[in-house]
């Protein structure tokens, strides 16, 4: 379940992080001012199964091809015709 953050407190750092923290604020600053030429965009990379891939390629096969994939003896293809034919369509 994802809910919203209501009272969230921000501590400020001290000592050693406080030294640390403080340059690298300032280069984060100095180069949010200047115009950055190259806009990067977030990219997803998806990893699909054989099973999926094969579902994928069925579904958009012509009907040339079954047809063609049924003659040369795939049953999945000669399913398809025989439902087409009894007009069972999915």
């Amino acid at each position: 379940m994802i809910s919203a953050v209501t009272n969230a407190t921000q501590t400020e750092p001290t000592g050693a992080a406080a030294a640390q923290s403080q340059p690298a604020a300032k280069s984060v600053t100095s180069t949010q001012s200047r115009p950055q030429s190259k806009t990067s965009i977030p990219t997803d990379t998806v990893q699909i199964s054989d099973a999926a891939r094969a579902a994928l390629h069925e579904t958009m096969e012509t009907p040339a091809q079954t047809a063609k994939e049924a003659g040369a003896g795939d049953h999945q293809a000669q399913r398809i015709l025989a439902r087409e034919a009894a007009g069972k369509t999915k």
